[in-house]
């Protein structure tokens, strides 16, 4: 997902580029995660003997680098292609705008890749085509090069780069979602989900993306995750989603809907959906990510203006916590003509300068821990110590290369168990077969 829609200074209408550097599967809301940590599929060996970038080959380089990126509708990208033209480095970049849709982002580059072509040096890639971009041997391993700054980055967001144990690009921007609870019905935090569904039933209930999308998808990892639950096994090539623990994340969902903690409606929603429901001020809680706060605290017509504080996702009692990633990472192509001035236009786009730039003139959440700390960063995102550490405890999507599949099935299954079309123990069965048939197929 690409076409974030930032809109300018008014901190009401940048946030909204948060929703689509999150994770859903339209330009309604969200952009894709990734995934790599423990479950990048790291037993087939798909990118042995891949490219790998010298980091010492930007030093000196001279040229034209093109940045291929989805419509810049924020105006981000415009903006850090000119500060760096400025600098006078002997390298000029261009930008090559692909259309908004996702889809067609992700068609663009294929279709260049397959023709071994240099037009795009650098790709701003959504974070959940990694595996498939990396395991066709299309990125430069840049490895070498994320070593060398390992320390300067939130560690979570590097897994959505990593795939085989190796670094296919550089984290751009990133994003995880909030719990957003009403603070004058909800004077403590819970500290769990369970304590959160317990008090959701007594003061109004919760919403959250309930829809067969991959809003769905993340919504669910979030509670799975931290109950201890996993998508594969630890090299990537088996499902491992039928688990005791995932069956206890979904049966809290379901329990949910069927007790009317959550309505019933929220097998329907996407993200602004459950916006719309949280704004009438019915509800004590809502799941949703941090472009919702800005919208929550300034539309004329909402109804918990001033009501309501956000906070990191809670632990699942007997486990731990967890959040899921969002984001976009520069990878550079194996046929860019110019590999070195690309891996130095990348070196800027993921600077302290550009991430502080990002942060506080169009609202897209920092990858690197220095920026948080910045004065502008703070006073634009007033709650960046909270969007700080729920991405700090997020994990990245599996990587894989029939990541869509896998969602799928995820999405489909869940859905199918919140509406009460099938128990959450068959919804793992059939989530798990269906992944597995997906994994055979690559």
């Amino acid at each position: 997902m690409r076409g974030r829609f930032g809109l300018g200074s008014a901190l009401a209408l940048a946030l909204c580029s948060f929703v689509v550097a999150a994770c859903g599967g339209s330009d309604n809301g969200g952009g894709g995660g990734g995934g790599g940590g423990s479950e990048s599929g790291g037993g087939t060996n798909q990118t042995a003997g891949v490219k790998k970038i010298d980091p010492n080959s930007m030093k000196g380089a001279k040229g034209k680098v093109t940045y291929c990126t989805g419509k810049d509708t924020p105006g981000n990208t415009h903006a850090w292609i000119k500060a760096y033209n400025a600098k006078n480095t002997g390298i000029t970049v261009k930008i090559l705008e692909f259309p908004t849709s996702a889809d067609a982002q992700r068609q663009q580059f294929i279709q260049r890749q397959q023709a071994k072509s240099g037009e795009c040096d650098i790709f701003s890639s959504d974070v959940i085509w990694t595996a498939e971009f990396a395991s066709q041997k299309w990125l430069y391993d840049m490895t070498p090069y994320i070593q060398s700054r390992k320390a300067d980055f939130i560690q979570a967001p590097l897994q959505t780069v990593t795939f085989e144990n190796k670094q296919f690009g550089v984290p751009e921007t990133t994003d995880a979602g909030f719990l957003y609870y009403r603070d004058d019905k909800i004077k403590q935090v819970p500290a769990t989900w369970q304590e959160v569904y317990k008090e959701a039933a007594q003061n109004g209930g919760i919403v959250y993306q309930g829809a067969a999308y991959e809003g769905l998808t993340c919504d669910f990892l979030e509670l799975m995750f931290a109950a201890g639950g996993q998508v594969l096994n630890a090299d990537g090539t088996k499902a491992a989603i039928n688990s005791p623990q995932s069956v206890k994340a979904l049966q809290l969902m379901v329990d949910g809907v069927k007790n009317g903690t959550a309505p019933k409606a929220v097998t329907t929603y996407m993200e602004p959906q459950a916006l719309s429901a949280w704004e009438t001020g019915k509800y004590a809680f809502m799941r949703n990510w941090p472009y919702a706060y800005a919208l929550s605290q300034n539309d004329t017509t909402s109804k918990v203006k001033g009501k309501f504080q956000v906070a990191p996702q809670p632990a699942f009692e007997g486990g731990g916590k967890a959040g899921i990633l969002g984001g976009h990472n520069s990878v550079i192509s194996v046929y860019s003509k110019n590999p070195g001035a690309a891996l130095a236009v990348v070196d800027y786009v993921t600077s302290l300068e550009t991430n502080v730039r990002n942060a506080s003139k169009f609202s897209l959440a920092p990858v690197l821990s220095a920026a948080y700390d910045d004065a502008k960063v703070k006073k634009a995102l007033p709650f960046s110590d909270e969007l700080k550490q729920a991405i700090a405890q997020a994990k990245a999507r599996p990587v894989s290369p029939v990541y869509p599949q896998i969602s799928q099935a995820i999405y489909n299954n869940v859905n199918d168990a919140l509406a009460g079309r099938q128990t959450a123990a068959d919804a793992m069965k059939k989530a798990q077969a269906a992944i597995d048939k997906a994994l055979a197929t690559f």
